[in-house]
């Protein structure tokens, strides 16, 4: 019985399949959206012509009234998937007008196993339809792999005496055997001969991440904020189910699901902004049942790890007693909710991602130096102490054990911008990237029968928008100002306005640019590479820009610290070396200076160190994380904390600290910047995203400009020009995940 013809479209190393609706490249899965798919799709079946921008919008969103924006950044997705480049280009934009799909193109059929024969039992080849009515240029159909002869047809094919096909018989067989045993006794292989198979699980509007898959395998749990783009909650879906089902529905939110090896609960973390605690619900919906109350301020971790004691009795969560102190893990029972701490960070951000390995014996971990410099560590429960994995010193988002407990799965960022999926052996080693999943993911998670990978798959784009102002200080327009389709963030004016500094990892790795004040001419000054680096700002005679970054320079250890680079490029210069972590730098008006975050005397503090390089000196004593000279020198206004409304003011001569205001949650988000006359914040308020400004002179805050979207915690953005005639400040453009799962996983 013939299985269905397969369709797909060749293009380079691609393959389109439409049957399964997947792109492939050199028989490896590439994730896209639905959206982007069906966008490739129709400009590939558009065999070169030009198609209109309203034709694509109706194909793509039939049913739905979009921007011709939405169009152009699934475009803008789909060239950086497809890896364009000078040598390599696929979509051509065709000015006020639409796209063209300018690659050579071939469309084939290809019938499932077992082939088509015909009478003569000679196999046929897939079909390659002419597409040159249509524009495109035509490739040599790929051959069919050849099929093994049977034993008439050797027999139709030699006209031998039996004594010799006797022969030929015993030598296949003897070779057969041979190369049977030879493969029976090589050591087991991680490979299987069963071929990976890449499948969406979800395709919602929205981000779903954080994944666990229930003991069975057959469902997974996850965190979704809804088509809305409001709140996460907790879902559970069958796998291969169209809708899943909701468990929480509180307005706070909740985090970190994962299930109690008997499949009939989820544990779950619920976070309001001064209280944290970690739950259990009924995997069916039902009651919740508060387990543990935790220190409040988490650290930042949008993956999630297996942290439910596979007997049943413990959970293991992050927690501290104070601001100041580092997260250590605590075992927590089910049952009375008494904790016992089990590891003992030395100061920095602390432990978390607890993942109990399957058999119960280890409890794999992340323990972070700084907000984005974390290694992977492992402790035997019997007792012991805790051993080091890695020692890059770069992002980590989720942790996962293989069925067998020998093995360690983490997405991180090891050797560019974008993170990956890697495994490590449970002894220590050399960590192995898995090479059949793609960039940009995080939060794996493995099925405890070992046979299912999952994970989550983003598609983020951030870029830098100008609104220009009128005489009165309020907004009159906005334009995207610096595109890519990475991450562009952290713009500072020159202090001439001519030039913009910014952080981008257009460049594979974290780089810092340098472009004209109308976006135009961008000039990379250093990739930092896997090392987060950004925060760039000018010197007051624009002839230096400070940076922070994870470096992997000597003496580091890859903890953050403060860079000086010449405005012109060149080989920065290293400020501060101190094992805490070093962030946000900014110079004094008078270039004498500059001030920085930091936990070096074990809170947060801002503190400065001479330009020239020397010792350090601590500024703030009642907390402080980013700062501003005022224009005149005579103050220091900063804020505490990265998630704490508020921004208070000290003289820069020192003295008492007085809280400037706090409107709107002002100085919660890294967005905001002291001008000449007060200053510009952005907030997130019940109706809608603003840019306001709070005048020093008169204390009132106006409306300066309302955002299309809202302020994200951890984009810094915002600068004022020189001038006052415009404000930069960076924007999530495009914000979603889907989860991914991988099939006949080893």
């Amino acid at each position: 019985m013939h299985q269905p013809a397969k369709h797909f479209y060749e293009f380079g190393s691609f393959r389109l399949e439409t049957t399964e609706r997947i792109l492939l490249r050199d028989q490896e899965f590439v994730p896209l959206t639905p959206k982007a798919y069906e966008t490739l799709l129709a400009l590939v079946e558009s065999g070169g012509r030009i198609v209109e921008k309203e034709e694509l919008l109706k194909k793509i969103w039939p049913d739905t009234i979009v921007e011709e924006v939405s169009l152009a950044k699934k475009v803008s997705i789909l060239r950086r998937t497809l890896g364009e480049d000078i040598t390599h280009h696929y979509i051509e934009t065709v000015p006020r007008r639409g796209y063209r799909f300018v690659a050579a193109v071939r469309e084939l059929w290809q019938e499932g196993e077992p082939p088509i024969s015909d009478q003569s039992g000679a196999a046929i080849e897939p079909v390659a339809t002419d597409l040159e009515n249509r524009g495109a240029k035509i490739a040599m159909p790929l051959p069919r792999n050849s099929m093994p002869l049977s034993a008439g047809s050797v027999l139709q094919s030699f006209s031998v005496g039996r004594l010799v096909w006797l022969t030929v018989l015993v030598g296949v067989g003897l070779l057969t055997g041979l190369s049977f045993w030879r493969v029976a006794s090589r050591p087991a292989s991680r490979a299987s001969t069963i071929p990976l198979k890449t499948i969406p699980l979800t395709t919602f509007q929205g981000r779903e991440n954080q994944l666990a898959f229930s003991p069975d395998g057959n469902q997974m749990a996850f965190v979704w904020n809804g088509p809305k783009d409001d709140n996460p909650e907790i879902y559970v879906s069958l796998i291969g189910a169209e809708s899943p089902l909701r468990l929480t529905t509180n307005p706070a939110e909740d985090t970190k699901p994962v299930w109690s090896p008997d499949g009939r609960y989820l544990a779950f973390m619920r976070q309001l902004p001064d209280s944290t605690a970690f739950y259990l619900i009924p995997a069916l919906g039902g009651a919740e049942r508060k387990l543990v109350d935790v220190f409040p301020y988490q650290v930042p971790s949008p993956g999630n790890s297996p942290y439910y004691s596979p007997d049943g009795k413990y959970l293991a969560v992050p927690d501290k007693s104070s601001a100041a102190d580092p997260l250590s893990i605590f075992l927590v029972s089910v049952v009375s909710g008494e904790k016992r701490r089990i590891t003992s960070p030395p100061l920095g951000m602390g432990d978390h991602y607890p993942a109990f390995s399957p058999d119960g014996k280890m409890l794999a971990f992340v323990r972070a130096n700084s907000l984005s410099t974390d290694d992977l560590y492992v402790l035997p429960l019997a007792g012991g102490e805790p051993k080091r994995l890695t020692f890059e010193g770069t992002p980590i988002q989720g942790v996962a054990w293989t069925s067998n407990s020998k093995e360690i799965i983490f997405s991180s960022r090891r050797n560019d911008s974008a993170t990956h999926i890697w495994r490590i052996a449970a002894g220590g080693g050399t960590p192995e990237r898995i090479d059949t999943v793609g960039k940009a993911v995080q939060s794996p998670a493995v099925s405890l029968h070992g046979n299912r990978l999952a994970y989550t798959q983003l598609f983020d784009d951030v870029n830098i928008w100008q609104i220009e102002l009128d005489s009165a200080g309020r907004g009159r327009s906005q334009t995207e100002l610096i595109a890519s389709t990475f991450w562009d963030h952290g713009p500072d004016y020159s202090p001439d306005g001519r030039k913009i500094v910014f952080a981008s990892s257009r460049s594979g790795g974290d780089g810092i640019w340098v472009c004209e004040s109308d976006g135009s001419k961008p000039r990379l000054l250093i990739d930092c590479g896997p090392y987060v680096s950004g925060t760039p700002r000018w010197s007051p005679d624009g002839r230096w820009i400070a940076f922070d970054s994870r470096s992997n320079m000597p003496d580091t250890d890859g903890n953050p610290d403060i860079f000086v680079i010449s405005a012109d490029g060149g080989q920065p210069r290293q400020l501060t070396k101190d094992p805490a972590e070093d962030v946000v730098p900014s110079w004094s008006r008078d270039g004498r200076w500059i001030y920085f975050g930091s936990r070096r005397s074990g809170s947060l503090q801002i503190w400065k160190v001479p330009a020239e390089g020397g010792p350090a000196t601590q500024v703030t004593q009642q907390g402080g994380f980013e700062g501003f000279e005022g224009l005149d020198g005579k103050f220091l206004y900063y804020t505490k904390d990265r998630c704490v409304p508020g921004i208070w003011r000290m003289p820069t001569a020192g003295g008492p600290e007085e809280l400037v205001t706090d409107y709107h949650q002002a100085g919660r988000w890294r967005y905001w910047r002291v001008a000449d006359r007060g200053i510009y914040f952005a907030t997130g308020t019940s109706d809608g995203p603003l840019l306001e400004f709070f005048n020093f002179a008169t204390q009132q805050t106006m409306e300066v400009f309302r955002l299309v979207r809202g302020p994200e915690k951890y984009i810094p953005g915002l600068a004022v020009s020189p001038d006052g005639r415009s404000v930069l400040y960076a924007r999530m453009d495009h914000s979603g995940s889907d989860i991914m799962m991988v099939e006949n996983f080893h």
